[in-house]
């Protein structure tokens, strides 16, 4: 496990594009996203997103992509968007030789203060695959509840990944950022 050292942070521009794809691909589908924990190589293949995905939540009102880069070299990144009093997260991916050196609760945290702190957002939200229960409890830790909440695994629209399974479906999860301590 690699020790973590505070990351610098910014919001993404359009030359991080192809970086941010990359990055996003590496911690979820392959054999590379093997070393980390967050891996989905079972559950899906193909792309976990695009550049034209990227462009568009970067170009979109109320969204901002976070990175988090140590000595300029990008390790992590997460989309938060505005709905309101709540923020959606998602996007988020770690590198995997990184994954579990606490970079991710980072990031995470730096998600919600900003969704608090500057959107003035009251809530976090956002969809897990319900069969990764490694995961949601990692979210669980961190001060997210599960909803019960559930929508359909969008199959058949490959933006989404090709399903190794036919059992997928998300989770609801949310966090109250109103009563979190900042």
């Amino acid at each position: 496990m690699n020790t973590v050292i505070a990351p610098v942070f910014r919001k993404a521009i359009e030359a991080d594009i192809d970086a941010i794809v990359a990055l996003v691909h590496s911690a979820y589908r392959g054999e590379f996203s093997r070393q980390g924990w967050t891996t989905e190589a079972d559950l899906l293949d193909g792309p976990r997103t695009d550049p034209a995905d990227v462009a568009e939540v970067l170009a979109a009102p109320d969204s901002a992509v976070l990175l988090a880069s140590i000595d300029s070299e990008l390790l992590a990144c997460c989309h938060i968007e505005r709905h309101g009093e709540s923020a959606y997260f998602g996007m988020f991916a770690v590198h995997p030789p990184r994954q579990g050196s606490g970079l991710g609760r980072l990031v995470l945290a730096e998600a919600e203060r900003y969704a608090q702190q500057i959107w003035q957002c009251r809530a976090m939200h956002m969809k897990v695959i319900d069969v990764r229960s490694d995961l949601m409890a990692w979210y669980e830790r961190r001060g997210y509840h599960r909803t019960g909440e559930y929508s359909p695994f969008p199959y058949g629209d490959e933006r989404f990944g090709l399903p190794r399974r036919d059992d997928l479906r998300f989770e609801l999860m949310v966090k109250d950022l109103a009563g979190a301590a900042r």
